[in-house]
Protein backbone atom coordinates (compact mmCIF):
# COMPACT_ATOMS: atom_id res chain seq x y z
CA UNK A 1 0.00 0.00 0.00
CA UNK A 2 2.77 2.41 0.97
CA UNK A 3 4.63 1.55 -2.23
CA UNK A 4 1.56 2.41 -4.33
CA UNK A 5 1.16 5.70 -2.46
CA UNK A 6 4.85 6.50 -2.96
CA UNK A 7 4.58 5.76 -6.69
CA UNK A 8 1.46 7.91 -6.99
CA UNK A 9 3.11 10.83 -5.22
CA UNK A 10 6.20 10.41 -7.40
CA UNK A 11 4.18 10.63 -10.61
CA UNK A 12 2.10 13.54 -9.33
CA UNK A 13 5.32 15.38 -8.49
CA UNK A 14 6.91 14.50 -11.83
CA UNK A 15 3.88 15.66 -13.82
CA UNK A 16 3.69 18.87 -11.77
CA UNK A 17 7.38 19.64 -12.31
CA UNK A 18 7.04 18.89 -16.03
CA UNK A 19 3.96 21.11 -16.33
CA UNK A 20 5.63 23.99 -14.47
CA UNK A 21 8.79 23.60 -16.58
CA UNK A 22 6.88 23.59 -19.86
CA UNK A 23 4.76 26.57 -18.74
CA UNK A 24 7.88 28.51 -17.74
CA UNK A 25 9.56 27.69 -21.05
CA UNK A 26 6.47 28.79 -23.00
CA UNK A 27 6.36 32.07 -21.04
CA UNK A 28 10.06 32.64 -21.69
CA UNK A 29 9.75 31.96 -25.42
CA UNK A 30 6.62 34.13 -25.62
CA UNK A 31 8.42 36.93 -23.79
CA UNK A 32 11.39 36.72 -26.16
CA UNK A 33 9.02 36.75 -29.15
CA UNK A 34 7.12 39.82 -27.92
CA UNK A 35 9.73 41.93 -26.14
CA UNK A 36 12.94 41.13 -28.02
CA UNK A 37 12.03 39.90 -31.52
CA UNK A 38 8.82 41.94 -31.91
CA UNK A 39 6.60 41.96 -34.99
CA UNK A 40 9.29 43.11 -37.40
CA UNK A 41 8.06 45.52 -40.07
CA UNK A 42 4.38 44.68 -39.64
CA UNK A 43 3.23 48.22 -38.82
CA UNK A 44 4.05 49.79 -42.19
CA UNK A 45 1.76 51.69 -44.55
CA UNK A 46 2.92 49.59 -47.49
CA UNK A 47 1.48 46.49 -45.80
CA UNK A 48 -1.67 47.75 -44.09
CA UNK A 49 -3.08 50.73 -45.99
CA UNK A 50 -2.15 54.33 -46.66
CA UNK A 51 -3.89 56.03 -43.72
CA UNK A 52 -3.76 55.74 -39.93
CA UNK A 53 -6.46 57.39 -37.82
CA UNK A 54 -5.61 58.65 -34.32
CA UNK A 55 -8.13 60.10 -31.86
CA UNK A 56 -6.97 62.38 -29.05
CA UNK A 57 -4.07 63.15 -31.37
CA UNK A 58 -2.81 66.54 -30.22
CA UNK A 59 -1.19 65.65 -26.88
CA UNK A 60 0.63 62.88 -25.05
CA UNK A 61 0.28 59.30 -26.22
CA UNK A 62 -2.07 60.18 -29.09
CA UNK A 63 0.38 62.68 -30.55
CA UNK A 64 3.21 60.16 -30.13
CA UNK A 65 1.18 57.55 -32.06
CA UNK A 66 0.52 60.04 -34.85
CA UNK A 67 4.22 60.90 -35.11
CA UNK A 68 5.49 57.31 -34.93
CA UNK A 69 2.98 56.06 -37.50
CA UNK A 70 3.93 58.98 -39.77
CA UNK A 71 7.58 57.99 -39.36
CA UNK A 72 6.59 54.52 -40.56
CA UNK A 73 5.08 55.97 -43.72
CA UNK A 74 1.39 56.34 -42.87
CA UNK A 75 -0.62 59.37 -43.87
CA UNK A 76 -2.34 60.53 -40.69
CA UNK A 77 -5.91 61.51 -39.87
CA UNK A 78 -5.79 63.54 -36.66
CA UNK A 79 -9.02 63.71 -34.66
CA UNK A 80 -9.29 65.92 -31.59
CA UNK A 81 -11.34 68.74 -30.13
CA UNK A 82 -9.33 71.91 -30.81
CA UNK A 83 -8.76 72.88 -34.44
CA UNK A 84 -5.83 75.17 -33.62
CA UNK A 85 -3.95 72.31 -31.93
CA UNK A 86 -4.83 69.98 -34.78
CA UNK A 87 -3.40 72.45 -37.29
CA UNK A 88 -0.16 72.78 -35.31
CA UNK A 89 0.37 69.01 -35.05
CA UNK A 90 -0.64 68.51 -38.68
CA UNK A 91 1.90 71.04 -39.96
CA UNK A 92 4.66 69.63 -37.75
CA UNK A 93 4.04 66.05 -38.96
CA UNK A 94 3.87 67.04 -42.63
CA UNK A 95 7.09 69.03 -42.32
CA UNK A 96 9.06 66.42 -40.37
CA UNK A 97 7.87 63.18 -41.98
CA UNK A 98 6.79 64.34 -45.44
CA UNK A 99 3.42 62.57 -45.28
CA UNK A 100 -0.10 63.71 -45.99
CA UNK A 101 -2.36 64.63 -43.06
CA UNK A 102 -6.03 65.36 -42.57
CA UNK A 103 -7.72 66.88 -39.52
CA UNK A 104 -11.21 66.39 -38.10
CA UNK A 105 -12.28 68.59 -35.20
CA UNK A 106 -14.64 66.67 -32.91
CA UNK A 107 -15.66 66.91 -29.26
CA UNK A 108 -16.14 63.32 -28.12
CA UNK A 109 -18.19 64.56 -25.19
CA UNK A 110 -21.05 64.90 -27.71
CA UNK A 111 -22.82 62.01 -29.40
CA UNK A 112 -23.70 63.79 -32.67
CA UNK A 113 -20.14 63.96 -34.04
CA UNK A 114 -19.95 60.56 -35.71
CA UNK A 115 -21.61 61.42 -39.05
CA UNK A 116 -19.00 64.19 -39.40
CA UNK A 117 -16.16 61.77 -38.62
CA UNK A 118 -17.54 59.12 -40.97
CA UNK A 119 -17.82 61.71 -43.74
CA UNK A 120 -14.24 62.85 -43.12
CA UNK A 121 -12.95 59.27 -43.39
CA UNK A 122 -14.99 58.33 -46.46
CA UNK A 123 -12.93 57.08 -49.38
CA UNK A 124 -9.68 56.71 -47.42
CA UNK A 125 -7.68 53.47 -47.46
CA UNK A 126 -7.34 53.09 -43.69
CA UNK A 127 -5.01 50.48 -42.22
CA UNK A 128 -4.82 51.48 -38.55
CA UNK A 129 -7.19 53.06 -36.02
CA UNK A 130 -5.83 54.22 -32.66
CA UNK A 131 -8.64 54.94 -30.20
CA UNK A 132 -6.74 57.05 -27.71
CA UNK A 133 -9.19 59.79 -26.73
CA UNK A 134 -10.07 59.71 -23.05
CA UNK A 135 -10.92 61.77 -20.01
CA UNK A 136 -10.21 61.24 -16.32
CA UNK A 137 -10.88 63.04 -13.03
CA UNK A 138 -9.41 66.44 -12.22
CA UNK A 139 -8.38 64.89 -8.91
CA UNK A 140 -9.16 61.65 -6.99
CA UNK A 141 -12.57 61.90 -5.34
CA UNK A 142 -15.21 59.77 -3.63
CA UNK A 143 -17.88 58.83 -6.17
CA UNK A 144 -20.78 60.59 -4.43
CA UNK A 145 -18.71 63.76 -3.92
CA UNK A 146 -17.91 64.31 -7.61
CA UNK A 147 -19.05 67.82 -8.61
CA UNK A 148 -21.90 67.90 -11.17
CA UNK A 149 -21.90 64.12 -11.16
CA UNK A 150 -24.63 63.59 -13.81
CA UNK A 151 -22.75 65.66 -16.37
CA UNK A 152 -19.50 63.96 -15.37
CA UNK A 153 -20.98 60.49 -15.88
CA UNK A 154 -22.32 61.40 -19.32
CA UNK A 155 -19.00 62.89 -20.36
CA UNK A 156 -17.05 59.87 -19.12
CA UNK A 157 -19.32 57.44 -20.96
CA UNK A 158 -19.35 59.44 -24.21
CA UNK A 159 -15.60 60.00 -24.35
CA UNK A 160 -14.22 56.78 -22.87
CA UNK A 161 -16.83 54.23 -23.98
CA UNK A 162 -19.03 55.44 -26.84
CA UNK A 163 -16.03 56.64 -28.85
CA UNK A 164 -14.57 53.12 -28.87
CA UNK A 165 -17.85 51.50 -29.92
CA UNK A 166 -18.25 53.69 -33.01
CA UNK A 167 -16.26 51.52 -35.41
CA UNK A 168 -19.21 50.36 -37.49
CA UNK A 169 -19.28 50.31 -41.30
CA UNK A 170 -15.55 51.10 -41.52
CA UNK A 171 -12.89 48.46 -42.18
CA UNK A 172 -9.47 48.62 -40.53
CA UNK A 173 -6.64 46.11 -40.53
CA UNK A 174 -5.67 46.99 -36.96
CA UNK A 175 -7.56 48.70 -34.14
CA UNK A 176 -5.64 49.72 -31.02
CA UNK A 177 -7.84 50.65 -28.06
CA UNK A 178 -5.83 52.47 -25.40
CA UNK A 179 -7.30 51.95 -21.95
CA UNK A 180 -5.50 50.84 -18.79
CA UNK A 181 -8.35 49.08 -17.00
CA UNK A 182 -6.34 46.33 -15.33
CA UNK A 183 -7.82 46.69 -11.84
CA UNK A 184 -10.25 48.90 -9.89
CA UNK A 185 -8.89 52.29 -8.84
CA UNK A 186 -10.67 53.68 -5.76
CA UNK A 187 -11.32 57.44 -5.98
CA UNK A 188 -11.05 57.12 -9.78
CA UNK A 189 -13.79 54.51 -9.80
CA UNK A 190 -15.78 55.70 -12.80
CA UNK A 191 -12.65 56.21 -14.89
CA UNK A 192 -11.16 52.79 -14.14
CA UNK A 193 -14.54 51.13 -14.74
CA UNK A 194 -14.91 52.80 -18.13
CA UNK A 195 -11.44 51.61 -19.09
CA UNK A 196 -12.24 48.07 -17.96
CA UNK A 197 -15.17 48.17 -20.39
CA UNK A 198 -12.77 49.09 -23.20
CA UNK A 199 -10.53 46.14 -22.32
CA UNK A 200 -13.37 43.59 -22.33
CA UNK A 201 -14.96 45.13 -25.44
CA UNK A 202 -11.65 44.99 -27.32
CA UNK A 203 -10.94 41.36 -26.45
CA UNK A 204 -14.48 40.25 -27.26
CA UNK A 205 -14.45 42.09 -30.59
CA UNK A 206 -11.06 40.58 -31.42
CA UNK A 207 -12.50 37.09 -30.95
CA UNK A 208 -15.50 37.94 -33.15
CA UNK A 209 -13.60 39.45 -36.08
CA UNK A 210 -10.12 37.92 -36.11
CA UNK A 211 -11.26 35.38 -38.71
CA UNK A 212 -12.08 38.31 -41.00
CA UNK A 213 -8.51 39.58 -40.82
CA UNK A 214 -9.19 42.42 -38.36
CA UNK A 215 -6.77 42.57 -35.41
CA UNK A 216 -7.98 44.42 -32.31
CA UNK A 217 -5.59 45.00 -29.44
CA UNK A 218 -6.39 46.15 -25.92
CA UNK A 219 -3.50 48.36 -24.82
CA UNK A 220 -3.03 48.80 -21.07
CA UNK A 221 -0.28 51.27 -20.19
CA UNK A 222 0.68 52.18 -16.66
CA UNK A 223 2.00 55.70 -16.05
CA UNK A 224 3.49 57.66 -18.96
CA UNK A 225 4.69 61.28 -18.83
CA UNK A 226 1.53 63.01 -20.10
CA UNK A 227 -0.82 65.82 -19.11
CA UNK A 228 -3.36 63.22 -18.03
CA UNK A 229 -0.94 61.57 -15.60
CA UNK A 230 0.47 64.93 -14.45
CA UNK A 231 3.94 63.34 -14.42
CA UNK A 232 6.74 65.26 -16.11
CA UNK A 233 9.95 63.34 -15.37
CA UNK A 234 10.55 60.10 -17.27
CA UNK A 235 12.04 57.05 -15.54
CA UNK A 236 12.51 53.41 -16.53
CA UNK A 237 8.98 52.51 -15.42
CA UNK A 238 7.43 55.84 -16.48
CA UNK A 239 8.49 56.34 -20.10
CA UNK A 240 7.91 59.29 -22.38
CA UNK A 241 4.97 58.87 -24.79
CA UNK A 242 7.42 58.46 -27.68
CA UNK A 243 9.34 55.66 -25.97
CA UNK A 244 6.14 53.91 -24.93
CA UNK A 245 4.52 54.05 -28.37
CA UNK A 246 7.59 52.77 -30.18
CA UNK A 247 7.71 49.74 -27.85
CA UNK A 248 3.95 49.17 -27.97
CA UNK A 249 3.70 49.06 -31.76
CA UNK A 250 6.15 46.14 -31.75
CA UNK A 251 3.58 44.05 -29.83
CA UNK A 252 0.71 44.51 -32.30
CA UNK A 253 -0.38 41.19 -33.77
CA UNK A 254 1.45 39.27 -31.04
CA UNK A 255 -0.78 40.01 -28.03
CA UNK A 256 -4.54 40.59 -27.86
CA UNK A 257 -4.07 42.34 -24.52
CA UNK A 258 -0.77 44.15 -24.04
CA UNK A 259 0.85 46.49 -21.55
CA UNK A 260 2.90 47.63 -24.52
CA UNK A 261 6.18 48.22 -22.69
CA UNK A 262 8.25 45.60 -20.89
CA UNK A 263 8.52 47.33 -17.46
CA UNK A 264 4.74 47.87 -17.61
CA UNK A 265 4.24 44.18 -18.42
CA UNK A 266 6.21 43.29 -15.29
CA UNK A 267 4.09 45.72 -13.27
CA UNK A 268 0.92 44.25 -14.76
CA UNK A 269 2.01 40.72 -13.81
CA UNK A 270 2.87 41.77 -10.25
CA UNK A 271 -0.37 43.70 -9.67
CA UNK A 272 -2.74 41.14 -11.18
CA UNK A 273 -1.03 37.78 -10.59
CA UNK A 274 1.05 38.20 -7.42
CA UNK A 275 -0.53 40.86 -5.21
CA UNK A 276 -3.75 39.94 -3.39
CA UNK A 277 -6.62 42.13 -4.64
CA UNK A 278 -7.37 43.35 -1.11
CA UNK A 279 -3.78 44.54 -0.62
CA UNK A 280 -3.71 46.21 -4.05
CA UNK A 281 -6.99 48.03 -3.37
CA UNK A 282 -5.68 49.23 -0.02
CA UNK A 283 -2.46 50.55 -1.57
CA UNK A 284 -4.22 52.28 -4.48
CA UNK A 285 -6.74 53.82 -2.07
CA UNK A 286 -3.94 55.23 0.10
CA UNK A 287 -2.23 56.77 -2.94
CA UNK A 288 -5.54 58.30 -4.06
CA UNK A 289 -6.26 59.75 -0.63
CA UNK A 290 -2.80 61.32 -0.55
CA UNK A 291 -3.26 62.88 -4.00
CA UNK A 292 -6.74 64.09 -3.06
CA UNK A 293 -5.47 65.73 0.13
CA UNK A 294 -2.69 67.54 -1.74
CA UNK A 295 -5.11 68.81 -4.37
CA UNK A 296 -7.67 70.09 -1.84
CA UNK A 297 -4.93 71.75 0.22
CA UNK A 298 -3.64 73.51 -2.88
CA UNK A 299 -7.17 74.67 -3.74
CA UNK A 300 -7.61 76.13 -0.24
CA UNK A 301 -4.35 78.01 -0.51
CA UNK A 302 -5.64 79.64 -3.66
Amino acid sequence: MMELLTDALYWIGAVTVAWVSVSALCCLLSGIRVWIVGNGNLMQATKLGKWAVVTGATDGIGKAYAEELARRGFAIVLISRTQEKLDDVSKAIESKYNVETKTISADFGSVDIYPKIESGLAGLEIGVLVNNVGVSYSYPEFFLNIPDIDSFINSMININITSVCQVREISFSFILNINGGMYPVPLLTLYSSSKAFVDFFSRGLEAEYKSKGIIIQSVLPFYVTTKLSKIRRATLDIPTPERYVKAQLSTVGLQTQSNGYFPHAVMGWVTTALLPAKLLNKYVMSVGLSQRARYLKKQKQG
